[in-house]
């Protein structure tokens, strides 16, 4: 009687073999870039998390708080007895924050002066220099884009993360009555009547 070997792989070869595609599998997904928009999406929610945190300490507090923004960053102040400065107590949510360069920052300002049936021109009230100016001399930081008061208003603005590209960007919406709004790529703002 003789006995036929079987054929076929053995368990412990499957196994092998599967624990080699998994290794493999892992290793190319590390090495895939990024999606941008997943960036994008992370940043607009940073941004909006800190902006509704910096509303809520604005009322807590009794602070009118700020916010700069540029093409790549943005970053924080409050105003004092001085005029607008950085915030000094150092906290790990109002620091300056850097976006990565492939997602640039558009500020717009927000609310009723973009409307085209205006009562009166936005041109200057006066067309020379300003008659108040105090000493040149002393130079004052500029007021920031992005106005957050303890009374829980708040300037209303538009800011666009946009990934280099693509035409569709994530926004943050603050209206006149201080709702800040996160709104995906092709969503709109919806107007409370």
């Amino acid at each position: 009687m003789s006995l036929k070997r079987a054929a076929g792989f053995t368990l412990i070869e499957i196994m092998l073999v599967m624990v080699l595609l998994a290794l493999s599998s892992v290793a190319v997904i590390m090495t895939m870039p990024k999606n941008q928009n997943d960036e994008a999406k992370n940043e607009a929610v940073r941004f909006y998390q800190l902006s509704q945190l910096l509303s809520e300490d604005a009322m807590l507090t009794g602070r009118d708080y700020g916010i700069d923004v540029s093409a790549h960053r943005y970053h924080f102040v409050e105003l004092t007895q001085d005029g607008w400065q950085e915030i000094k107590e150092k906290t790990k949510y109002y620091n300056q924050v850097e976006t990565p360069k492939a997602i640039t920052l558009v500020y717009e300002k927000g609310g009723e002066w973009q409307k085209k049936d205006r009562l009166f021109k936005q041109d200057k009230l006066f067309s020379q220099e300003d008659l108040f100016e105090k000493d040149p001399d002393e130079k004052k930081r500029k007021p920031p884009q992005i106005v957050v008061m303890a009374s829980g208003e708040i300037t209303p603005f538009t800011v666009s993360f946009e990934t280099s590209g693509e035409h569709q960007y994530w926004r943050v919406v603050a209206t006149e009555i201080g709702d800040v709004k996160l709104l995906e790529p092709g969503q709109e703002l919806e107007i409370k009547k």
